[in-house]
């Protein structure tokens, strides 16, 4: 058998019982042709005949036993049958019959099968070392062509996509800097999934997926990564905090420009009620009340009456601001 034949221990169960039910049969056949010869030796004896049956009977009895000449296969399995080492038809699923020692048989399985890729030590182009896991799914198809392209066109297709994924991976990794090997695992596995198939279907396989299961890499580089990552957040953060400031000064620019002298002064004010308020033992007063008095009512020039009257508007403050002083004193 080559290495394409896969039998489940159940199945190989049901052949070994099948095998030993035709044995017992042919054993039972066997005792009654000795009694009966026994009985009358004589007689079949003198007929040539009858002597040639059961010679012909005692070779097909070690022909069973010493090859396979039936075959049971299932539906997901196929026999490539050789006669005289040529090709000669494709049996299953079902029953074939092989006629040993003039033909032989190989066994081809149709299901999907997966390859678990050996994990590879491949170096990427910005000189950093991973390691990279991977697995092939693969099944052969089921046209008689396929199967037979399966045995005859290579020695072990199994064997020859881990060989030819391998080298693919190392191929492809060289070429990729360590990021671009992260972030574009898709795009590598697509490629070597198309680069596989090229090759594959001489052999009568088709290619169902290449996928890319992970990539350890080296826990120096890896906090090196984080560190990093954690420097370019920092770094936004500052920025936002920037741009949030330099909004804010924008706003208070902007309002302050839409303030006129009446509005300043009445700020003014307010300024001093606050700071009559407080705790404060001396005031200074950054503007002459005169000033304040043109900013309020807007005019450049003001009556004794109506500065009087200003003044007696904002006399509590001013009193309690010079009260607050005579205390302190």
């Amino acid at each position: 058998m080559s290495d394409h034949e896969s039998h489940g221990p159940h199945s190989a169960g049901k052949d070994n019982e099948f095998k030993r039910s035709l044995f017992v049969v042919l054993v039972v056949f066997l005792a009654l042709s000795a009694i009966v010869v026994f009985r009358s030796a004589q007689a079949i004896l003198n007929n040539p005949l009858v002597v040639a049956f059961f010679l012909f009977i005692l070779v097909f009895f070690y022909l069973v036993s010493r090859y396979d000449y039936l075959l049971q296969l299932k539906e997901y399995k196929r026999a490539v049958i050789f006669r005289f080492g040529k090709v000669n038809r494709v049996g299953g699923p079902g029953w074939a019959i092989v006629f040993p020692p003039f033909e032989t048989h190989e066994v081809v399985e149709l299901r999907t099968q997966t390859i678990d890729i050996p994990k590879q030590d491949v170096v990427t182009k910005d000189n950093i070392e991973v390691m990279v896991d991977a697995a092939a799914y693969i099944h052969v198809r089921k046209d008689n062509a396929s199967v037979i392209n399966s045995v005859t066109q290579v020695e072990d297709y199994v064997k020859a996509v881990e060989t030819f994924v391998m080298a693919q991976i190392r191929a492809e990794s060289g070429k990729l800097e360590l990021s671009e090997l992260i972030y574009k695992i898709d795009e590598l596995d697509k490629s070597l999934k198309k680069e596989l198939e090229k090759l594959a279907t001489s052999w009568g396989v088709g290619v169902e997926n290449v996928v890319i299961q992970d990539i350890q890499i080296p826990k120096a580089v890896l906090d090196a990564m984080h560190e990093q990552k954690a420097a370019v957040q920092k770094r936004l953060a500052r920025l936002e905090n920037a741009q949030a400031q330099q909004a804010e000064i924008l706003a208070v620019k902007e309002a302050a420009q839409q303030l006129n002298d009446k509005v300043l002064a009445y700020y003014y004010i307010r300024a001093l009620e606050k700071l009559g308020e407080g705790k404060s033992t001396k005031i200074i007063f950054p503007m002459e009340l005169t000033n304040l008095a043109k900013a309020l009512t807007g005019r450049q020039s003001l009556g004794p009456d109506e500065l009087e009257d200003l003044m007696k508007r904002y006399e509590p403050v001013v009193k309690a601001l010079a009260g607050k002083d005579g205390k302190k004193k």
